[in-house]
């Protein structure tokens, strides 16, 4: 934990103040870009973007790049980079580092890149490129499937799991684990997949 993410009022705050937190990290930022690169500069582009990846984990709050590769028959790349807040996803976006870096690529691209910032649900459910948005009844159910059980199970487990500890099972202290445990895997294990899983579906 670094000195920015340490906060001192928690060691005196009071477990009805605590349980009224929401969970760390738990809202990640997803910046999505789009870039077009000149069909006679694809090998420069991907040696740009070796340079890119390792400089932009370098940044706080910083959460993993993904760099999804054209289609057959297209040119079109896409790059999201994850953080844990939209103040240092903004950090990037306005680096120095990160100009520098986008002076170097544009005499790569066709067109100016596309950018959008996107965080929580709003992510999960972007369509791929020329599909239509998912219906929000699909967004409500699919969401549905995945909390109604872990609400169910994780509560139960976690119950289990700290009733040997005083401390840890007083109610509110239990609530605030078990919330954060479900937003965690929402966030970083099951939505990501369970998506792309159920796509034909979700943007049918």
């Amino acid at each position: 934990m670094t000195a920015d993410d340490r906060q001192p009022a928690l060691r005196t705050a009071t477990l009805d103040e605590i349980a009224g937190r929401a969970p760390p990290g738990a809202e990640t930022v997803t910046a999505v870009i789009q870039q077009t690169v000149r069909r006679d500069r694809v090998e420069d582009y991907e040696r740009w973007l070796k340079k890119v990846v390792p400089i932009a984990s370098r940044f706080p709050g910083h959460r993993g790049v993904n760099v999804i590769h054209p289609a057959a028959g297209s040119l079109q790349y896409t790059i999201t980079i994850r953080f844990d807040s939209l103040a240092h996803a903004q950090d990037w976006f306005d680096s120095e580092a990160r100009r520098r870096l986008i002076e170097e690529a544009q005499p790569l691209l066709e067109m100016e890149e596309k950018v959008e910032t996107r965080s929580g649900l709003e992510f999960w459910f972007h369509p791929p490129a020329g599909q239509p948005p998912a219906k929000r009844y699909k967004q409500f159910l699919l969401t549905l499937s995945v909390i109604y059980p872990l609400t169910m199970l994780v509560p139960a487990v976690l119950h289990w799991l700290l009733a040997p500890v005083p401390v840890l099972s007083f109610h509110a202290v239990e609530h605030l684990i078990a919330s954060a445990a479900v937003v965690g895997l929402m966030v970083y294990l099951i939505m990501p997949r369970y998506t792309r899983l159920m796509a034909r579906w979700l943007y049918k």
